[in-house]
């Protein structure tokens, strides 16, 4: 991500925009592994991968490994009021906001892994409407044209409040990932102070 060679937070609104393409993030090295064999074994779409950047995370939760069905979003914990949407190497970060979110209010938030990033899960967020006021999107890349764009647009037209987390467009050299996250307001403590 902070490589001297190049810059990889321009992904997603290049490819996820591409019309067929099947553009995944994994959240863990299991996720990864199991969307990388899915991918391979399938011949109905072209696939695209992020490879995760925040070192080797594992993960306990139960990883499918059939990916065929597009745009099923993973629910990972049920609450309500407040829907954490955390793409890709961003989820640590949503684990993080939906603990912040239970010890300031004493209320579970939502959490969501997306897992595609190339649609949208429109049951899921629709069902949502029912019981949040409140979507916050993450996701390791830049603002325009993104992920949570995307959820935004789909909200549009309803009540419900979108925050979008991720970076500003520009050129950044070999940069603290930490200083960036807290230049653009994604570090769990801003997040907070936004939402409540």
């Amino acid at each position: 991500m902070n490589d001297v060679t190049h810059l990889g937070i321009y992904d997603i609104p290049m490819i996820s925009n591409i019309p067929n393409m099947v553009y995944l993030a994994p959240t863990c090295k299991e996720e990864y592994f199991a969307m990388l064999d899915w991918s391979i074994e399938q011949n109905q779409y072209p696939v695209a991968i992020r490879i995760p950047c925040n070192g080797v995370i594992s993960s306990s939760r139960e990883i499918p490994k059939d990916y065929g069905t597009l745009n099923q979003y993973e629910t990972v914990q049920k609450g309500n009021e407040i829907a954490v949407l955390a793409l890709g190497d961003f989820f640590q970060i949503g684990e993080a906001v939906v603990k912040a979110i239970e010890e300031k209010t004493g209320k579970k938030a939502t959490l969501i892994n997306p897992r595609y990033i190339t649609g949208l899960d429109k049951e899921l967020l629709e069902d949502l409407k029912k019981n949040h006021t409140k979507v916050i999107t993450l996701e390791d890349g830049i603002l325009d044209g993104g992920f949570g764009e995307k959820i935004a647009r789909f909200y549009g037209p309803s009540e419900m409040k979108v925050y979008n987390y991720g970076l500003k467009k520009e050129f950044i050299d070999r940069y603290v990932v930490e200083e960036v996250l807290k230049e653009n307001r994604i570090t769990v403590e801003q997040i907070l102070e936004d939402i409540f």
